[in-house]
């Protein structure tokens, strides 16, 4: 019987596979998505493929490569927005859950290098932000959702007493950095 081929990996892949959890590593994997900008489709689309074995590591190397490149995701708003329910990984959401709010923060800034979300990608980060915030999820991911939702919420007139009610009902339940981010958005809310 002869054996199978092995499928070729590509060469995101190739390099995912060496990314581990130290930032260093993590750091050099986005350098080199950086510098190789013809990877960046498939590494969105890696991100929201959680059959992926490298899901949560694509969406790592995506959230720092957004701090320095966030307009390349300009084209992939629809997918990338669509997409936000399928992740169920912790490690995938967190870096996500930034990169939500990085791209909520810059639409909104209305600059020459803004992006531009539609009302339905708006919408879909409103709505994972929420389920974010009120499901099991570690409280770097709820910090970054509250911090959404303010901003969405200068802009949505009924997010802001939502926020509100959860932050209130669910204060005691959580750590401190949870309570701190709770703390410092009812203030700006209740001005």
């Amino acid at each position: 019987m002869a054996n199978k081929p092995k499928k070729m990996l590509s060469e995101l892949q190739a390099k995912l596979d060496y990314v581990n959890a130290y930032r260093e590593n993590r750091l050099m994997a986005a350098q080199y998505v950086l510098e190789n900008q013809h990877l960046f489709g498939e590494l969105v689309t890696i991100c929201f493929s959680p059959e992926d074995k490298n899901n949560h590591k694509a969406c790592w190397i995506l959230e720092f490569v957004s701090y320095e490149e966030l307009i390349w995701l300009q084209p992939h708003l629809d997918f990338l927005s669509s997409n936000l329910k399928v992740l169920k990984d912790e490690s995938a959401i967190r870096p996500i859950a930034k990169v939500v709010q990085l791209l909520v923060k810059s639409h909104y800034k209305k600059n020459d290098d803004s992006i531009l979300l539609s009302e339905e990608n708006l919408q879909d980060c409103i709505e994972a932000s929420f389920d974010w915030l009120i499901n099991d999820v570690k409280v770097a991911t709820k910090a970054y959702s509250i911090r959404t939702l303010y901003v969405l919420g200068n802009h949505y007139d009924w997010i802001h007493p939502e926020l509100q009610m959860i932050l209130n009902k669910d204060y005691g339940d959580h750590s401190a950095a949870y309570k701190a981010v709770a703390k410092e958005v009812l203030k700006k809310i209740e001005k």
